[in-house]
């Protein structure tokens, strides 16, 4: 059975008569917030039910996304900024990104098909995996990731996934092998570039995360399994990408 992401408990049973000592109360108060993480964050102002709260929730996510762009290109030399955070190095391309996941399964298939200068390239995820256990099985719904949010690392601002999938795959070249058994991770999140520029919104008055929830794109990477320290992202191989149109069906 698939795991589900818990909002952390408010209250504990944290003194058992005779065993432990009565706390004071600043210290019990701060054992009583829970910590951040993929579905609770400090400060909001809003709660929200979570999919599998409602009872017609199939899990079922049928997204396509286009207006696509690239961050860098495949001969880059290292060292190299695949981040690409003040928009000087993304390229548009050619293409569309699509996928279709169960998320209570961890099943379905996520498929990118783009037509890069350097030709025609294919990523397609083989198999759902999870590498933490914010990943929920390897398919994850309406979750807090990036930034400080607990789940994550910090190299994209904080934002609500609505969607987001992590496991292996493999991409082609002009239908030769390019990469197999590579890390892929999509993700479904607000508006974390700007519309026009495409800079990431970096920097913010709040713990809310520097994004436009007006806004929704898609971002994607494939990498490889070895590092590289002089990169940013420090991998061997990190082929980034993102679409800034994005279509649910």
């Amino acid at each position: 059975m698939k795991k589900r992401l818990l909002v952390p408990t408010l209250a504990a049973i944290a003194t058992l008569i005779g065993c432990i000592e009565p706390e004071s109360p600043s210290t019990a108060e701060a054992a009583l917030e829970p910590q951040p993480g993929a579905r609770y964050q400090p400060g909001t102002e809003m709660g929200i039910y979570t999919p599998e709260q409602h009872i017609d929730y199939d899990g079922r996510f049928i997204v396509s996304a286009s207006r696509v762009y690239h961050v860098g290109t495949l001969d880059d030399i290292s060292p190299w900024d695949h981040m690409g955070d003040d928009g000087s190095n993304v390229r548009a391309v050619g293409g569309i990104i699509e996928f279709d996941v169960d998320e209570r399964a961890n099943t379905g298939t996520f498929q990118a098909e783009l037509e890069l200068p350097e030709g025609r390239y294919v990523v397609e995820l083989d198999r759902f995996e999870e590498f933490s256990p914010c990943q929920d099985g390897g398919v994850a719904a309406f979750l807090y990731e990036h930034g400080n949010a607990g789940c994550g690392d910090a190299n994209w601002p904080k934002s609500l996934l609505y969607l987001a999938g992590w496991g292996w795959g493999s991409a082609t070249l002009d239908g030769e092998t390019l990469y197999d058994e590579y890390q892929i991770h999509f993700m479904l999140t607000q508006g974390m570039r700007n519309r026009e520029t495409l800079v990431v919104r970096r920097g913010t008055d709040t713990d809310a995360g520097a994004v436009n929830p007006a806004q929704m794109q898609l971002d994607f990477y494939i990498r490889s399994p070895q590092p590289n320290e002089g990169n940013h992202p420090t991998r061997q191989v990190f082929d980034h990408f993102f679409a800034m149109e994005v279509t649910w069906r």
